[in-house]
């Protein structure tokens, strides 16, 4: 069980599960331990913390006497707790999140979507820099995500594939992180093993931090010598998160292996099949589809709809179908922000996804036929209204072939 206590209740025997307050202000490189030195709680004492998570399971309770009226407990598979701001609202881990709207979760999803940022850059630079690499921030990040695809699944998915591509390293994290957590949705994992897909995701490409930058951040086509260096990335990471300490065997593994494929052409190990776990597959998945769709330096996004249909010609080499089919369940055949031609000849954008994969909610906004601008329209094409009776999608379309002004608006807000 954990328990939250001001930090002048902290003991020597205490564990320290998790401190309340920036993973920036604290003084470790780690805050889950066993406290065995007085001065560590004065390090702590010192730093601005003011309250702590402890674990009763693995240490020391605080004396009967000093109990305070403010302590909350929770189970231990309800952890990491997110840190509280004033600028995201989240439900403490006893209170599932209820569902909202597109348009209210967007707004969220973009704080959460920012923070998130600021917070793998920063783990990035510390990691270039030679630092002592701090991972337990990323817990809270990876709850905030969670909370945001359970309030709404396609919100801060959608918004974390509009990355441009000078911040394409570090939000590319941030989507694969929500993309592992919705697909974990689908497959019907427990609360722990979704944590620990987000945490994965959200970690998968630590190693890139040291690649070097002419290599990440080349606007060209590699070359082979270069290729190599690049496909080195998944060692690194995984021995920078163990040379600082981290033994999460499931973040670790799609670390080292989200570039294997079930037909053994993958990297580092050529594993096939059987060999490759889950999660290493969900990570090949979600990598992949949030990398084809965001502009890089060297390559314009595919459109959500083209990719899915990519990647389904590529599934029986590259991908196990189960897990597969899981991940368009969970994004849907035509994602957010596909723009799709309906059967009256109007154009549409994908706002939300419906109960039906091939029917889903769009805002109607031009016409083919008098190549104008329609009144926008909002219709849920699995219960269409009356005046749209019988409308379906017929195509998707090239948003580039268009070039609609502001394109991204029409559905992001």
């Amino acid at each position: 069980m954990l328990k939250k206590i001001p930090v002048e209740q902290l003991r020597v025997g205490m564990y320290l599960q998790s401190l309340c307050g920036s993973w920036i202000d604290h003084p470790f490189w780690r805050s889950k331990f066993v406290i065995t030195n007085a001065k560590d709680i004065t390090l702590i004492e010192h730093s601005g913390i003011s309250e702590v998570w402890i674990n009763l399971d693995k240490g020391s309770d605080v004396i009967a006497e000093s109990k305070l009226e403010h302590q909350q407990t929770l189970s231990l598979s309800q952890t990491p707790i997110a840190e509280n701001t004033s600028a995201i609202a989240t439900p403490s881990a006893k209170e599932k999140p209820k569902a909202s709207s597109m348009t209210d979760e967007m707004q969220r999803a973009a704080k959460i979507c920012a923070k998130a940022k600021k917070s793998v850059q920063s783990m990035f630079e510390e990691t270039r820099m030679g630092k002592a690499i701090s991972v337990d921030h990323a817990g809270e990040i990876v709850q905030e995500i969670s909370y945001s695809v359970m309030r709404n699944p396609n919100a801060l998915i959608s918004l974390a594939r509009l990355k441009t591509a000078d911040d394409y390293t570090y939000m590319h994290s941030v989507a694969v992180c929500a993309l592992m957590v919705a697909l974990s949705h689908h497959l019907n994992l427990d609360d722990e093993h979704t944590h620990e897909a987000g945490l994965a995701g959200l970690l998968h490409d630590l190693g890139k931090a040291v690649t070097p930058t002419e290599i990440l951040l080349k606007p060209g086509k590699l070359t082979k010598e270069e290729f190599d260096i690049m496909k080195t990335h998944p060692q690194e990471g995984h021995r920078l998160l163990t040379e600082n300490g981290f033994h999460q065997e499931i973040t670790l593994d799609v670390v080292l292996h989200h570039h294997e494929r079930i037909d053994g052409s993958g990297y580092p190990h050529g594993l096939a099949e059987n060999e490759i776990s889950l999660f290493a597959k969900m990570g090949a998945v979600c990598d992949v589809y949030d990398a084809i769709t965001s502009n890089r330096p060297y390559k314009a996004g595919w459109e959500p709809v083209e990719s899915i249909q990519r990647m389904s010609e590529w599934c029986e080499a590259q991908y196990d179908k189960d897990v597969f089919q899981a991940f368009i369940s969970s994004v849907g055949i035509y994602p957010v922000g596909s723009l799709v031609r309906l059967s009256s000849g109007r154009l549409a954008v994908v706002l939300e996804q419906s109960k039906s994969l091939v029917k889903p909610i769009v805002k109607i906004f031009f016409s083919t036929k008098s190549k104008t601008y329609v009144p926008p329209q909002i219709v849920d094409l699995s219960r269409p209204t009356m005046d749209c009776k019988g409308e379906k999608i017929v195509a998707h379309e090239d948003v580039h072939k268009w070039a609609f002004k502001n394109f991204n608006e029409m559905w992001a807000g």
